[in-house]
């Protein structure tokens, strides 16, 4: 066990000092590329000064309104003197914690897999199967995962590519690379829309705080402290359960909205309007993925046998007991629920 930690402690910190170096890299540079883009500005800049005047141009950066023949909105605006502290606040502060708090998530579920470690079951499997899941509900998880994970992952690479990823590879690719992310994340956010509403009309029910969640989040779902494994009572859904339902469907909310006006600039919004929701949609998006990277944790190692309600639908009877004991008593008599017998299971197979 020993070696085993000493071995994935060593992969650890053997990535964190590779991504410290490409980023330290990519910084570098950034930096060079933002002088050599600051000099040209200067020299454009200059080129307009001396054909529109200094005192042109000093009026347009301070916002004073000119005139125009366009009815749009901000039609008078030249340059926004707002977009400057937008960048700064997205590029200097929260770009940086975002990745911060999503390197932090995973580091702590390393943490505590090691330290921790998996709740496992007290008992043995008895081999009865329950029902649990649809088909339909499964496919909708799956393809909820599948949706937000692949939005996810383009959405970083919008971010954080141009620094990770940029510097390591060739110029045209890297073109290629961006371009797919833009438009694969522009055209398959609809989908993540309607699956979020699906989701949210088919399950919100089972996902109502009752006093049981109060007890449940005591013991921490007793997956850790001086509870750990003593399995709290909770019905078909657990407080942890519950509280990433709500995450979604509040997060997916405000994400959907502000995608929906960055997506589509043509109902009068202003540019603050984009800013603002340019900003609300990384905060809430880096909050889902914060999230979910748990959620990961918890289907894949974090209790044993969890995952296999979503693959398979049923889960054995000892898990039911254990975790879900309020809906165990509710469904163990329903018809579906009974054990087979050898010659219905043998009519079966045929």
């Amino acid at each position: 066990m020993t070696k085993r930690i000493q071995h994935w402690f060593t992969l650890l910190v053997s990535v964190l000092m590779l991504s410290f170096t490409l980023s330290a890299f990519a910084s570098e540079t950034a930096d060079n590329n933002t002088t050599s883009e600051r000099l040209g500005e200067s020299a454009v800049e200059g080129e307009l000064t001396g054909f529109a005047g200094a005192d042109y141009w000093r009026a347009v950066r301070d916002g004073q309104e000119g005139y125009t023949t366009s009815k749009s909105a901000e039609h008078g605006i030249l340059i926004s003197s707002s977009g400057q502290a937008w960048s700064i606040l997205k590029e200097k502060w929260i770009s940086p914690l975002g990745a911060l708090a999503i390197l932090g998530c995973i580091g702590l579920v390393i943490l505590a897999y090691f330290t921790i470690g998996p709740l496992r079951l007290s008992k043995q499997r008895t081999g009865r199967k329950i029902k649990r899941w649809s088909l339909i509900d499964r496919t909708l998880h799956w393809s909820m995962a599948f949706t937000f994970l692949s939005l996810a992952l383009t959405g970083l690479t919008l971010v954080y590519g141009k620094h990770l990823i940029k510097p390591i590879i060739p110029r045209d690719i890297w073109a290629m690379l961006i371009y797919g992310a833009k438009q694969y994340h522009n055209y398959v956010s609809p989908l993540f829309a309607v699956l979020l509403f699906t989701v949210m009309i088919k399950w919100w029910r089972k996902s109502l705080f009752t006093k049981v969640d109060i007890n449940w989040f005591k013991k921490m779902g007793g997956m850790a402290g001086k509870h750990k494994g003593s399995h709290p009572s909770a019905d078909f859904s657990n407080g942890g359960e519950k509280a990433l339902f709500w995450l979604l469907i509040f997060g997916g909310v405000f994400i959907v909205f502000s995608g929906f006006i960055l997506d589509f600039p043509i109902f009068g919004q202003t540019r603050l309007d984009m800013k603002l929701s340019n900003l609300v949609h990384i905060l809430a998006s880096l909050m889902l993925i914060c999230g979910f990277v748990f959620h990961i944790y918890v289907g894949l190692v974090g209790i044993e046998a969890s995952l296999e309600g979503m693959v398979t639908g049923e889960v054995d009877e000892t898990w039911a007991k254990e975790h879900h004991d309020i809906w165990y008593e509710k469904v163990k008599d329903l018809p579906e629920n009974q054990p087979k017998s050898e010659s219905s299971s043998t009519l079966d197979d045929k």
